[in-house]
């Protein structure tokens, strides 16, 4: 039974219904999302937290860790219950630098998804992201081999559906043409609105997207105006934040991610936070 109590209410991304509201795991690896959780008990109370709180989606990749997210999934919440769906990507490997170096070529594909199957203990992955560009943002260039390769194991029946990551614009429209998409996973939060026009065209196809970074990633949000607003409301920036991306498109779908049940709560808390119409108006200015 889907929760009714998370702020943003539910999606349905093709015949995925889930909760606006998600949660990211990235954050459940090592510093730097490399190696082993400092705290492997407390990473798997956040995640049967997240369940527990109706949250119905959830997004991780194998490259995170490596390994380590997809192996914490699987041990707090397998077997999965019927209404959680979980999301992966494939794209990049990690390094020992800790860099992402792109893994796009057909055979890395392949065994990626894989690995991704193997990991999480699943016959059939929901929801595969094609993770483009690099760690600098979107790069130009084709999609069309990398996500040919993805179309054909979506066929063969490992894959239920499609999406794009770190993609420019035309290189959402060139994967659609090659396959169905239901989600675009790409850096958006309230400084950096880039994807502006991307957001209504995708919300008008019926098309889930899903920011990374909502907070500013690894440099939080700094914004004197959203410093106001929060104040004025007596609200930490953050959960302004979180609340004015939820009301920016209804096609906005969030997963933030943390390592602690406490903020867990806050972030839940903060994403509910109502905004008035000056508010909004305030606000949008910070990215224009």
């Amino acid at each position: 039974m889907l929760s009714t109590s998370l702020p943003g209410g539910t999606w349905t991304m093709g015949d995925l219904t889930v909760t606006r509201f998600g949660y990211g795991a990235m954050q459940l690896a090592g510093p730097w999302v490399m190696g082993p959780p400092a705290d492997h008990d407390g990473a798997l109370a956040v995640l049967r937290a997240a369940v527990e709180h109706g949250i119905t989606h959830i997004d991780t990749s194998e490259a995170y860790g490596p390994h380590v997210t997809n192996q914490l999934i699987r041990e707090a919440l397998h077997p999965y219950p019927d209404s959680l769906h979980i999301v992966t990507k494939v794209g990049a490997n990690r390094d020992q630098q800790g860099g992402w170096p792109p893994a796009r070529d057909p055979e890395s594909l392949r065994r990626s998804v894989h690995e991704n199957l193997e990991t999480l203990g699943l016959d059939v992955l929901d929801l595969v992201n094609l993770r483009l560009g690099d760690a600098a943002g979107p790069q130009p260039g084709s999609v069309a081999e990398a996500f040919e390769t993805l179309a054909v194991l979506q066929q063969q029946g490992l894959i239920r559906h499609l999406g794009v990551s770190n993609a420019l614009p035309e290189q959402v429209v060139e994967a659609q043409a090659i396959a169905p998409i239901v989600c675009v996973q790409n850096m958006y939060n309230l400084a950096h609105r880039q994807d502006d026009e991307l957001i209504d065209a995708l919300a008008e196809q019926g098309v889930a997207y899903v920011p990374f970074f909502p907070l500013g990633g690894f440099s939080p949000l700094q914004s004197s105006v959203l410093s106001t607003v929060a104040a004025r409301l007596a609200a930490a920036p953050m959960s302004v934040a979180l609340a004015w991306l939820l009301r920016r498109s209804p096609n906005i779908l969030l997963i933030p991610g943390t390592s602690s049940v406490a903020h867990l709560h806050e972030n839940i808390a903060g994403a509910a936070l109502p905004l008035s119409g000056d508010d909004l108006a305030e606000l949008d200015k910070i990215g224009r």
